[in-house]
Parts: C-alpha cells; sequence; structure tokens
C-alpha cells in the first residue's frame, strides 16, 4: 500500500514523539497489532469510518480497545487526536508509514517477497541472509502469495523489483515472438 501525504505526516510526528519517549518498538507493535485488527473487523472499520458516529462514541471504542491491548499512552492518545479530527479513516496508512520510517532510521530494509505457492522456512532464511549481504542492512522480509504468478519469485527491494515469476517470463517470450513476428 502507497501511504497518503496524511498518513506520513502523522506517522513521523508519531515516530519522533515515540523515540523522544524511547518507544518506537512498542507503539509500532501496537500500531502493527491495531492494523491486524483494523484489517480483521469489518465492524471496527465501520465505526471508524462511518460519519454516523460521533466522535464520542469513537473515542469510547478507542479506550475500550486501548484498555484491552494494553496500548502505549502515546499512541491511544493519538488515536483519540485521530477521532477528533476524522481522520482514524487513515490509520492503515499511518501504521505502514511508521513501519517503514521505524524501519529506515534503524538501519533495516523491507523486502517483499511474493510467490505462487508457500516456500519452505530455510528459503526465505537463505534469502533474507543473501538480500543482507547485497545491501548491508538487517532485512525485514514480508512475504506474500500470488497464484497467478504460476511460478518464481517477485522480490522487491528498497522499490527495486526483482521479477524472476514464470507469469513474467511468458510475458517476455510472447513480447519477444511478436516482435519476431513484425
Amino acid at each position: 500500500m502507497i501511504g497518503s501525504a496524511v498518513g506520513k505526516r502523522y506517522a513521523t510526528a508519531l515516530y519522533e514523539l515515540a523515540h523522544e519517549q524511547q518507544a518506537v518498538e512498542k507503539i509500532g507493535k501496537d500500531l502493527s497489532d491495531l492494523g491486524a485488527s483494523w484489517d480483521a473487523s469489518a465492524d471496527l472499520r465501520a465505526v471508524f469510518e462511518n460519519p454516523q458516529f460521533g466522535v464520542a462514541e469513537k473515542r469510547g471504542v478507542i479506550e475500550a480497545l486501548a484498555a484491552k491491548a494494553g496500548v502505549h499512552p502515546l499512541l491511544k492518545n493519538t488515536l483519540m487526536m485521530l477521532a477528533d479530527r476524522r481522520r482514524l479513516k487513515h490509520l492503515p496508512e499511518i501504521a505502514e508509514a511508521f513501519e517503514r520510517i521505524s524501519e529506515r532510521r534503524s538501519g533495516r530494509v523491507r523486502a517483499e517477497i511474493v510467490t505462487a505457492t508457500k516456500l519452505s522456512d530455510a528459503y526465505y532464511q537463505q534469502l533474507q541472509s543473501a538480500l543482507k549481504e547485497a545491501t548491508g542492512k538487517d532485512v525485514v522480509l514480508v512475504r506474500r502469495e500470488d497464484p497467478s504468478l504460476i511460478g518464481g519469485v517477485v522480490t522487491t527491494v528498497g522499490g527495486r523489483v526483482f521479477d524472476g515469476s514464470l507469469k513474467n517470463r511468458l510475458r517476455e517470450l510472447r513480447a519477444q515472438l511478436l516482435d519476431s513476428a513484425t
């Protein structure tokens, strides 16, 4: 997901405050957990995105979530502010931008690995080691499956895409055949 300017702005401010309070890791985990809840619960999204629910109702949900999950007070306050400003819909973008800022500032790089089927953990460990050696940074792997690839792997590191999928190879072969036919 490509974040919005609003998401990046809030994530940057949240990161700076979290860094000052030495709570980057805790807030990052809380944001990640909240993002997973957001993705899993249509009801939660409906409350936060629906203008029919007032700020007081949204604040009540945040209060309950924060208490149940043990959310860091800084994140709870940020969520309350987002509710007040009717910006809770940007929560997934904020969470993703926060994670990217945290990775970048800690010397880590994210590598998205898309495969047609699930691969062994040993494969991912080898790939992570190779990417660490190539980039000189600790690598955070994000795994995804996409059966439309047919086979192979598509790796994205630092905005560069390495497409080793069978789907891409077939596309290239088709283009070569069409070029040679004209």
